[in-house]
């Protein structure tokens, strides 16, 4: 699939089968995090790979938002290890590092067949206690991944966009 098909094709799945996804195509869309820019290439990008039953159970308790996919990742930054725009206003742009690298994992997964949505509505503070692994990370997303139940669709907003003038402007 070329870029522009893939970017309009991808869409947050919110009902997932229950086949488990394949270490080969976990890799991939790791890899894609890995390799995704940041700045300075600091790379303060963490990401936890939530598989087992107990992981996922814990995962559950810290947003109202339950998909039930077959595996979750939990992307956080290191705040000391990222870029600091110092000399301005001494913005850490770790948040902005994850964030690229969850884009890139989602496009990766979509590419690959399998499904996310970014679940940004969690309790940052309920995840770190309850991973104890997280420990000097701030979380900012949990990214259900796998594949799409019979049946699932993107939602009816999923094509509305606003008009391009409406948030470009050529100076």
């Amino acid at each position: 699939m070329d870029f522009t098909q893939l970017e309009k094709a991808r869409y947050s799945l919110r009902k997932f089968s229950d086949r488990p996804v394949e270490q080969e195509k976990l890799d991939l869309v790791l890899e894609a995090a890995r390799c995704a820019p940041t700045a300075h290439n600091n790379q303060p990008q963490r990401i936890f790979v939530l598989k087992s039953a107990e992981a996922m159970e814990k995962a559950d308790t810290c947003s109202a938002y339950h998909f039930h996919p077959p595996l979750m990742l939990v992307v956080a930054y290191k705040a000391e290890e990222a870029w600091v725009r110092d000399g301005f206003d001494n913005k850490n742009y770790g948040e902005i590092d994850a964030a690229i690298a969850v884009t890139q994992m989602m496009l990766q997964a979509a590419d690959l067949g399998l499904g996310t949505t970014y679940v940004g509505n969690f309790d940052p503070q309920a995840l770190l206690a309850q991973f104890p692994e997280m420990e000097g990370c701030t979380p900012i997303a949990m990214l259900p991944i796998g594949y799409p139940a019979e049946g699932a669709h993107p939602a009816r907003i999923h094509e509305d966009r606003k008009p391009m003038e409406e948030f470009v402007s050529v100076l």
